[in-house]
């Protein structure tokens, strides 16, 4: 199977309005932004987009918000995006907030088959509403159903052409598991190495789970704050 991409074009050539996206990352860590600049000029709209943050106003997901192609976004922590704020505020986007590891837990569930689980995450609170909730040992715990994606996107430091794949640090976050929850799974990565370059004690994730790779190119690799301390 050939899995080698031309680039983000041709990676997500065939995402229809209306799809559910997962888009691995943390924070403005590891996004895969070639990717998302490809959808943002192709225009297409209604997406459900997963991803933990929503990005900021002129990067990441930030991009596809304020060109309005997003229709729903779940998600954790979407702190940083004004468009996002007014967006949510003014219902005219639907949002669903996940607390952060029962997002991760339920995107882990679908790349495992175990349609749904049991956490204590949320109980109490808005998240429980129209749930079901069980009692284990004593304790009062919610139904949360694993989350699927009809794409999944995500960036790595490395890959190979049979799409093993490297990631750096944080940029592992989520990522490594939204490549297997996905139908099709899409990676940049910024090397794209010949088969026999990693080794396999190397590999975070196999092949098997990739369907398209291609080597990106330009990346900003922004931080959402820096802080320093003046000298004293």
């Amino acid at each position: 199977m050939k899995k080698i991409v031309s680039g983000a074009q041709e990676a997500i050539q065939d995402i229809k309005d209306g799809a559910v996206i997962m888009l691995g990352g943390f924070g403005l860590c590891g996004i895969p932004e070639n990717c998302i600049g490809a959808l943002t000029r192709k225009g297409i709209k209604d997406l459900t987009c997963i991803s933990n943050n929503a990005g900021v106003d002129d990067f990441g997901l930030g991009l596809l918000l304020k060109t309005r192609q997003i229709k729903k976004m779940i998600s954790s922590y979407v702190g940083e995006n004004e468009e996002f704020e007014r967006q949510l505020l003014n219902g005219e986007l639907e949002v669903d907030l996940v607390p952060q590891g029962t997002l991760a837990t339920r995107i882990q569930m679908a790349g495992m088959g175990i349609p749904a689980f049991f956490t204590p995450a949320g109980y109490g609170t808005e998240v429980a509403v129209g749930k079901e909730v069980r009692e284990f040992g004593g304790k009062t715990y919610l139904m949360e159903m694993a989350l699927h994606a009809d794409f999944a996107i995500v960036k790595a430091w490395k890959g190979d052409h049979f799409g093993n794949l490297v990631f750096r640090k944080t940029t592992r976050n989520f990522s490594t598991s939204m490549v297997k929850a996905g139908n099709i799974t899409i990676v940049e990565v910024e090397e794209l190495v010949e088969p026999g370059a990693i080794p396999p004690d190397e590999v975070h994730v196999p092949g098997i789970y990739v369907h398209r790779i291609f080597q990106g190119k330009d990346y900003q690799k922004r931080i959402e704050k820096r802080t320093v301390r003046l000298k004293s």
